[in-house]
């Protein structure tokens, strides 16, 4: 039996967000492809549908759809039998995110651990998405107060990084997360050297000259300046606020 169009939904999905700030297009669109693929029992593309709808809305703050959808995942990644294979790894990994982004690290924690075991095991040492993992989970770390293991993770993510080409984003990301982390481990006046020298790294990063100012760059950069203003970089903060708005004027977004 066919499925659904997978490529194209997700195709259509991302011209829909571009087009439409408040995401509402998107959903409708997401929640018709769902029914369509449990129409036709094609329950893997209706398990990439509910990971999309997952993210969309943990970003909308919407909880009830967000945890709902999430269990729909579980239930999903169960039926399809990859509970320990990448593909239900990623699913860990989007479920957690949502957990944390509600308040509740300590499950996030649990969820991003079970899928560092797979990454860690089935995907290469240098790849991108252990890399993602290890940010995440280093947040959801910080937010338990689990400091230490923490930076870790974040150093983790810096060395696979370190060696992308076009990495500087990234890496930039995991030096403002230690910065963050090592304030609440120790109150700024007690690290503000070592803060500050996180921050500076990541804005030596951030201004790579070859680095691509694509949508990636606006993506990175829009999740960066509020910490450099919060730093009381206001130069640097107003700087990477004006890119993000002149990449996104460029795309017609």
């Amino acid at each position: 039996m066919a499925g659904i169009p997978i490529g194209r939904v997700i195709e259509k999905l991302d011209e829909l967000l571009n087009l439409n700030d408040d995401y509402k297009a998107g959903e409708r669109h997401l929640k018709y492809w769902l029914e369509e693929a449990r129409s036709l029992q094609d329950d893997q593309g209706a398990f990439t549908v509910v990971n999309e709808l997952i993210g969309m809305y943990r970003k909308w703050g919407m909880k009830e759809q967000a945890m709902g959808a999430c269990e729909t995942a579980k239930e999903l990644t169960a039926r399809l039998g990859i509970e320990d294979e990448v593909g239900g790894a990623t699913a860990y990994l989007n479920i957690a995110t949502a957990c944390k982004a509600f308040g509740n690290a300590a499950e996030a924690v649990e969820l991003y651990k079970r899928a560092e075991r797979i990454y860690e095991r089935d995907l290469d040492s240098n790849d991108p998405r252990l890399a993602g993992l290890y940010n995440n989970l280093g947040l959801a770390l910080t937010d338990t107060a689990a400091y230490d293991e923490a930076e870790q993770c974040f150093r983790k993510a810096i060395e696979i990084v370190s060696k992308k080409k076009n990495g500087e984003a990234d890496c930039a990301i995991s030096h403002l997360n230690l910065a963050e982390m090592l304030e609440r481990k120790m109150g700024f006046e007690a690290a503000e050297e070592e803060i500050l020298s996180y921050m500076d790294k990541g804005w030596e990063l951030l201004n790579t000259p070859t680095l691509p100012r694509d949508g990636y760059y606006a993506f990175v950069a829009e999740k960066c300046f509020p910490l450099f203003r919060h730093y009381e970089y206001y130069l640097i903060a107003n700087e990477l606020e004006s890119r993000v708005k002149t990449i996104r004027s460029s795309r017609g977004n």
